[in-house]
Parts: C-alpha cells; sequence; structure tokens
C-alpha cells in the first residue's frame, strides 16, 4: 500500500528511494576523504545522477563534516534530494546534526545504535531495556528538529528477532519515519536479508506506516544480492555509494543495484529515480577525486564492462548485441563509439568529447585542458578516450593548487649519477631545486624534497599505462602516511617520470589539506 512520507508525500508502491552515503559511509573508508570544494562537487553529481537522499556526512566528528553537511545543505531546493547528517543517540550528536542541516530545503536526522548482542555487551556495555530506551529518547529528541528522521539498527543482521521488533516499535512511536537495518558487517546472506524484513513488516505494529530501508556491507560480496533481497521483501529505500565505496570491502554498489532492477524489471517490480545515463561520469567524477580507480572488471562501470575478446563473443555481438550484452553500453553513459582525437582536432570537437565523457568545464578550466591536449597529441599519434580522461583529472578536476609543478629536468644513464631539477609555484612563489638519487624517480621526489620540505613515508609507488602503445601515458599512483594520515595522489603524462612529479605534488596537496582539519572526536561508534 502506499506510504505517507513527510519529503516524499504520497510513496508509490513501486517507487524505491536511493539513499546516497558516498560522502559519509564511502568517504570513512582508509584514503578516500574529500575537502569541502570535493564533497560540494560530488553532491551536485549526485544530485543530477537522481538521487533521493543524500548523507551529506557526521557532522560532530570534525568541524570539517560539519561545515561540509551544512554546504550541502544551503546548496538545494525543494527539488532537489533529501539532505541527511548522522547522529548517534547522544544528545550532543543530534543536535550538531540539527544545526548543520537546519538550511535544508528538505531536510533529515539520521540516528543509530547498536542493537546486536554482541555490540551491546563489547561496545555499548549496555543492557538491552537501557538501549531500547535510548532509541525512544534519540528519536523524540530528533523529530523535535525535522519531521524526517531515520533510525538505525547497527549490526541489525546480528540481533535478535524479538529485541529487534521491540527497537522498531519504539522507534516508530517515537516518530521514525524511516527504519533502517544495516548489514553493517556483511554478515547476512540474501535469505537471510529477506527473512528479516519480511518478519519485521508482520511482527510489528505501525510497520505499514513507514518506510523500510536497507544497508548492506560488501564483506562477502554480498552486498548487492543482500540489498535486492531486502527489496523484494518490502524495503523501499536503498542505502549505497558510487563505486561501492565504502568501511572495509565497501557498501552495495548504487550503479549495480540502480541497473539490476532497471535490468530485471520482470523480477523485480520497483523502480528508481536514477538517470542511469550519468551513472559512467558520475563514477569517474568520484574516482578522480579519491585518486582510486575501479577495477577493470568492474560491474556498470569498469572499462571492461562492455568489452568483448572472445570470438566467439565478437561474432554473437555482431549479429545481435542481444546475444552478450543484457544492457546497453548507453543506457550508463558509455560512448557506443569513440571519436578519435589527434594534433588536427580543434576546440569544438575536444568540448564535444569532453561533453561525451562527463565533464563541463568554464572557459578558463576548457582553455587550460584543450592547451594540455594539444602537447599531448604532439606527442601521440592518436588520443584516446582514457588519454583525455586522465589529463583532465590531472589538471583540472582536482581543487587543490597550493603546490604546483612548473617543471622538471632529469638526467641519468648507464655510469651516471642520475639528477633532477625541480620547478614547483609554493602558494604562488617559484622555487627550483636540484637533488640525486638511487634512480630518476628517486632524485626527482628528492629534488621535491629539497624545495618543499616535509617528513612522510612513500608507502605506495605504482605505474600502469593508460592506453596501448610506446606513446602510451603513464599514470601513476603515490601514496604518503604521515601521523596516521593517508593519502593517494595520481598523476599522468607520455614521460613517466613527470607522471611521477605529478602524482606526487597532488599526493602532497592532498596532506596539506588533511593537516587543517582538527582531529575527530571519539568515533567507536559508527553507524552501518
Amino acid at each position: 500500500m502506499p506510504i505517507s512520507h513527510p519529503s516524499f508525500g504520497t510513496l508509490a508502491d513501486d517507487r524505491i528511494i536511493i539513499f546516497d552515503t558516498t560522502l559519509r559511509d564511502g568517504e570513512q573508508s582508509p584514503g578516500f576523504s574529500m575537502n569541502l570544494e570535493e564533497k560540494l562537487r560530488m553532491a551536485e553529481a549526485l544530485a543530477e545522477l537522481g538521487i533521493d537522499v543524500m548523507e551529506a556526512g557526521f557532522p560532530i566528528a570534525s568541524p570539517g563534516d560539519f561545515e561540509s553537511v551544512r554546504a550541502i545543505a544551503q546548496k538545494f531546493s525543494k527539488d532537489g534530494p533529501v539532505v541527511t547528517g548522522l547522529a548517534r543517540t547522544s544528545a550532543a550528536d543530534i543536535l550538531r546534526a540539527a544545526e548543520a542541516i537546519a538550511p535544508a530545503a528538505r531536510k533529515r536526522i539520521h540516528t543509530f545504535v547498536s542493537t546486536s548482542p554482541l555490540h551491546m555487551r563489547v561496545k555499548l556495555r549496555m543492557e538491552p531495556d537501557a538501549v531500547l530506551a535510548m532509541v525512544t529518547e534519540s528519536v523524540t529528541l530528533a523529530r523535535n528538529h525535522t519531521d524526517d528522521v531515520e533510525w538505525s539498527a547497527e549490526d541489525g543482521s546480528r540481533t535478535e528477532d524479538d529485541f529487534m521488533c521491540r527497537c522498531v516499535e519504539a522507534a516508530i512511536k517515537a516518530g521514525a519515519t524511516t527504519i533502517n537495518i544495516p548489514d553493517t558487517v556483511g554478515y547476512a546472506l540474501p535469505e537471510d536479508m529477506y527473512r528479516i524484513f519480511a518478519m519485521l513488516r508482520e511482527r510489528v505494529p505501525g510497520a505499514d506506516g513507514v518506510v523500510f530501508s536497507t544497508h548492506n556491507h560488501n564483506d562477502l560480496g554480498l552486498a548487492v544480492a543482500n540489498t535486492l533481497a531486502a527489496i523484494r521483501a518490502g524495503a523501499r529505500q536503498v542505502e549505497c555509494t558510487i563505486n561501492g565505496i565504502g568501511e572495509r570491502a565497501g557498501n552495495a554498489s548504487l550503479e549495480e543495484v540502480a541497473m539490476a532492477v532497471r535490468t530485471r524489471a520482470d523480477a523485480i517490480r520497483q523502480r528508481t529515480g536514477i538517470v542511469t545515463e550519468n551513472i559512467l561520469k558520475t563514477s569517474k567524477l568520484l574516482a578522480a577525486i579519491t585518486s582510486f580507480d575501479v577495477q577493470p572488471n568492474k560491474a556498470i562501470v569498469g572499462r571492461n564492462a562492455f568489452a568483448h575478446e572472445s570470438g566467439i563473443h565478437q561474432d554473437g555481438m555482431l549479429k545481435d548485441a542481444g546475444t552478450y550484452e543484457i544492457m546497453t553500453p548507453e543506457s550508463v553513459g558509455w560512448a557506443k563509439t569513440s571519436l578519435v582525437l589527434g594534433k588536427h582536432s580543434g576546440r569544438a570537437a575536444f568540448r564535444d568529447k569532453l561533453k561525451t565523457l562527463g565533464y563541463e568545464l568554464g572557459d578558463n578550466a576548457l582553455n587550460d585542458a584543450f592547451r594540455r591536449f594539444k602537447d599531448l597529441a604532439d606527442r601521440k599519434k592518436t588520443v584516446f578516450d582514457e588519454d583525455v580522461t586522465a589529463l583532465v583529472d590531472d589538471e583540472v578536476v582536482r581543487g587543490h593548487d597550493r603546490i604546483r609543478l612548473t617543471g622538471l629536468s632529469v638526467s641519468t644513464g648507464l655510469g651516471m649519477i642520475p639528477t633532477a631539477t625541480i620547478g614547483l609555484d609554493v602558494d604562488g612563489v617559484h622555487k627550483t631545486g636540484t637533488a640525486t638519487g638511487d634512480g630518476a624517480v628517486d632524485a626527482t621526489f628528492a629534488a621535491l624534497r629539497q624545495v618543499f620540505p616535509h617528513e612522510v613515508e612513500l608507502q605506495l609507488y605504482a605505474v600502469q599505462s593508460v592506453t596501448g602503445g610506446t606513446d602510451a601515458q603513464a599514470r601513476v599512483t603515490v601514496r604518503l602516511a604521515e601521523d596516521g594520515k593517508h593519502v593517494d595522489g595520481q598523476g599522468a603524462d607520455t614521460d613517466t617520470i613527470v607522471a611521477s612529479a605529478r602524482a606526487y605534488v597532488h599526493a602532497l596537496n592532498k596532506l596539506m589539506a588533511k593537516r587543517e582539519r582538527t582531529a575527530p572526536p571519539d568515533l567507536a561508534l559508527r553507524a552501518g
């Protein structure tokens, strides 16, 4: 039956609410933190994708988290997504979340508490009746600040049925409009999730008047399967992230859930409001911001998702694409054919290619990107889509620019001592330095440290080819660590040493931004 919801009005029987937590649970994964500018850019892309609810952050976690949630809350009108702030059951958490989301045209407080025997005994050190009282108190307080309140049972998949029913009933009576049952540790099987939701909808008084939500982690690779099982058992909200990022092995992947619902409409009678054609560009934006590419065989957005090498498959595709593709590449934003770019290509063709790849650049950014494209085209016979993506991500997408690489010269060879001279603009001041090292890359990094002194640990240095051939662009990933903080930087260039310097500078900029963030308070209690 239709449900009346404060944020969505009368919710149609077949409508699934997409709750995106990329900016909260996704950002909690090591190395995936974003600054304010990046969060705002990502929030805008998520809204264009058509998500319904945006969990913008954990406001009490740090001043930076509070500021980002508040900035996102100010960004969208009533036509935009519901902006949500996460809160534990303490009054301080809930009041901080309420303050952060206050400017939002449509807002929600999401509060949670652990309900499994293990979590209550070890983490909370509380008896079940005390936890039950916290459910009522926290939801009641949250309802004093917004009509839209979500309550979550952390570690819900390992919670005893009777206690779960008592908690859900208490949350509904206190005014919760959405009830979320997370598989916080990725323990459940699809049949477990189906049983839990079916049981709650049957046993709990008032269950027919609230939206049930599912939030699944991927520790056993079952997050999407468990999400679909929950939908079939009556869950009306799906909590997920772009590219499946999140704690440990990640969350249910938004793109996989959305396309499973769309592709298997014969078996799943629900629909989402996702603009699926925007999926790929949203995925690529997140990968650029976080410096984490998706694996090649990742469903929907991996570069091999619509690639066919087997002769049998190629033969079938030539006869009828439906033989080996259950959805079209265009339906998720892939271009079926590629416009080949080269040194004779003009600005119009380049702008069109950027638009096809999901980039909308202002005039200044377009000029910078076009200049770099022309430089690249002079060095490569053919510029592929991957090349364009790499150069735009490397220079335009990122907003970290306190340190900029302006020049690099390296001399090395058999019997020679590798020597590098580097030029940097640091906060607008041009500086140069020269150093030697154990190889060209080591010398480059030593020169960089001479120009901009710092003490960090280089934990990862990885090189991959963006495209094939001897003139391929190299994409380098560098991971730096400082006082427990980890950041990844990426750089691309046809010269591997230049790409290495770009990656190191990018990582340094991210580390500097991270230094400015105040250390968060105790976050021992985290949702989902």
